[in-house]
């Protein structure tokens, strides 16, 4: 295969035509929307260049312009299928700034939504990914089981997709009495059950065998070079986890192991994240268990300040009464930055305060952006129909990539 790509000009006049052709963009109802324009000699890639830009909302600029608080709902709207991480992030950053601490009934109740959101994400995924490949039965499977999980998560938050139930100081409202009970019957009774079911769907298919091992190789050098996190960075033999590399919230407190791959293909990318998907459930059990007692959200002065002489009939009416009274956190002046393993890898939020209500400056940090900077080097001399099998393995997001 030639090595160096013409200039779409010279196309036609040096004696060899190649094929330019657009790869995409898709439908947001898939992987997300993304153009790749690639180079082709008969059935070969050439050269592949990525287009993205599609959903670009400029998230980091409305940041500016709201408090905050007000801030805290936009931010499920990144990563759609991993909206705790998003939110966790970046209450996170603003608790940092302001040296403020969660109550640890509050913790352990963001660990668990988390967990759960990331079961359903890498369901959705895996699912996806075999359509990608052809293989259309394991999507009806992942779905049957993140239909049972969006279950649960509504039980608490009320919403399947757009959730706002993170908050700076704590959760908006505490666990409803029944959910511990439903949440461990079905995980521990049904959940690993079904998981066995994917092993015989794609494990042991020739098809899918043929389709992603060796293919879209990646080095650990080369992961850690591009800046690879999340379970494409474990995918290629790097054991790092922020949960235990920069452990956050309440999760040292509880036993995960962290599973890696052996050659960094595209079939490690999809045993890390099958792993991950009893690994989670693992986390949620352990977080029920110790669940302790107490306050979901901080008293803090400067987060809510109630007036005087009224009474509250319950902590949820005194949430939602200080939330609507405030005009917004006064954070003091600083720059900060905090981060979380999401279903994709790390998400950060680097926050800069100029001591008023509203962020001077906000950047959020994407796992899926970092992740694609390598696709056009491992597309170079491949099938086009091993593209497909590439971009599928990355589990992208193009809410997040596109801020």
């Amino acid at each position: 295969m030639p090595e160096t790509v013409e200039p779409v000009e010279t196309l036609g006049t040096t004696g060899t035509r190649h094929l330019w052709l657009n790869f995409g963009p898709q439908h947001p109802s898939t992987h997300g929307v993304l153009r790749v324009l690639l180079q082709l000699d008969s059935e070969y890639i050439r050269y592949a260049q990525l287009h993205y830009g599609y959903l670009h909302r400029g998230f980091e600029k409305l940041a500016e312009n709201k408090t905050y608080d007000q801030f805290v709902p936009i931010t499920d709207r990144l990563d759609y299928l991993g909206p705790f991480f998003n939110t966790c992030a970046f209450v996170m950053a603003v608790e940092k700034l302001m040296g403020v601490e969660a109550p640890r009934r509050a913790q352990y109740i963001r660990v668990i939504m988390m967990e759960l959101i990331r079961i359903s994400s890498h369901l959705l995924w895996l699912g996806a990914f075999g359509i990608d490949l052809g293989a259309i039965t394991p999507v009806m499977y992942c779905l049957r089981e993140r239909e049972n999980i969006l279950d649960l998560i509504e039980m608490v938050t009320g919403a399947r997709l757009t959730h706002n139930y993170f908050r700076i100081g704590g959760v908006g409202k505490d666990l409803p009495p029944e959910f511990k009970d439903r949440a461990v019957e079905y995980l521990e009774k049904s959940y690993f059950e079904k998981i066995k079911d994917y092993d015989v769907l794609l494990k042991k298919n020739r098809i899918f065998l043929g389709r992603t091992k060796g293919v879209g190789i990646v080095s650990a050098e080369e992961a850690i070079n591009y800046g690879f996190t999340g379970p494409t960075l474990r995918s290629c033999g790097v054991p790092f986890d922020l949960r235990k590399n920069d452990p956050y919230l309440v999760y040292p407190e509880l036993k995960f192991d962290i599973p890696t791959g052996d050659t960094g293909d595209t079939y490690d990318r999809y045993i890390v994240r099958l792993v991950e998907l009893r690994e989670s459930a693992k986390l949620v059990i352990q977080a029920l268990e110790k669940l302790p007692e107490g306050e979901v959200m901080t008293r803090d002065p400067r987060i809510f300040q109630p007036p005087k002489d009224k009474i509250f009939d319950n902590v949820e009416t005194l949430i939602h009464y200080c939330y609507l009274a405030s005009e917004g956190i006064n954070a003091p002046r600083g720059e900060v930055y905090a981060r979380v393993e999401g279903a994709r890898g790390e998400f950060g939020v680097y926050l800069f305060s100029n001591g008023t209500n509203r962020p001077y400056r906000l950047f959020i940090r994407v796992p899926t952006f970092v992740n694609l900077t390598i696709v056009p080097k491992l597309a170079q001399g491949r099938l086009v129909a091993d593209l497909a099998a590439i971009l599928g393995g990355f589990d992208m997001v193009l809410g997040e990539v596109d801020k």
